[in-house]
């Protein structure tokens, strides 16, 4: 199981988390949120690790615009987007990279994640249209906020999962959510989970993240991963 550490903010913290080898970091592009990033750039980080823009209901021209700036590799989108803005943001990306592929030898590509807000319930039809334009779902805690809220929701809603793409956890996961990550990974919802999101259970301050808690974060998970695969 993959992490992914959200709300990347300042320089130093971000190379200090890079240094912990997380498989993605989300740096926010949406400046009602307090970890909302403007910084002129994003230190260089090892190939392993994928920059996500996070964007909520974004004019697509600016994504684009923050793409390329930023270099960013995957782009998660936390608002009503319609599968044809996503469909749009894909292709804008593959027909840019034509001759960028051609000349590189490069299979890099655009990864789409779609975000979906659950609490007690969830109807998994909306999912459909999204299949074939995205290649992630991202599913988190239903709150004011689009994303941030600190707190999780009830995992168990995704025993009815009945789709086979790959999504990311997301919503209020820390340290205290270690053993219920492990009774996750044993339940049939955990079948097509592919990477676990955190971002506010490991802060000092918005968008500043405590790198110790990460570090046993990641420790602990990765252990836990290792004995099950041995089962």
């Amino acid at each position: 199981m993959r992490l992914k550490v959200c709300g990347m903010k300042y320089q130093d913290n971000i190379e200090q988390v890079a240094a912990l080898q997380p498989d993605y970091l989300g740096f926010i592009f949406y400046e009602k949120s307090a970890r909302n990033f403007n910084a002129p750039s994003i230190p260089v980080l090892p190939k392993s690790i994928r920059k996500v823009g996070v964007f909520v209901d974004a004019d697509i021209n600016f994504v684009i615009e923050k793409i390329n700036k930023y270099n960013l590799q995957a782009i998660q989108l936390h608002g009503k987007e319609s599968p044809e803005y996503c469909l749009k943001l894909k292709r804008h990306f593959e027909e840019r990279n034509d001759e960028v592929i051609a000349s590189k030898d490069t299979d890099e590509k655009l990864e789409i994640v779609k975000v979906f807000s659950i609490k007690d319930e969830f109807d998994f039809s909306v999912l459909e249209p999204y299949e074939y334009v995205c290649d992630y779902f991202l599913f988190d805690t239903k709150g004011k906020l689009p994303g941030g809220n600190g707190y999780t929701f009830d995992w168990n809603v995704l025993n009815n999962y009945p789709s086979t793409k790959p999504f990311f956890l997301s919503g209020g996961i820390g340290l205290n959510e270690v053993e219920d990550i492990k009774q996750f990974t044993n339940s049939s919802a955990s079948k097509y989970c592919y990477a676990l999101d955190v971002n506010s259970k490991f802060e000092i301050e918005p968008g500043l993240k405590n790198i110790e808690l990460i570090e046993k974060f990641k420790n602990n998970v990765i252990t836990m991963n290792e004995e099950q695969m041995k089962k």
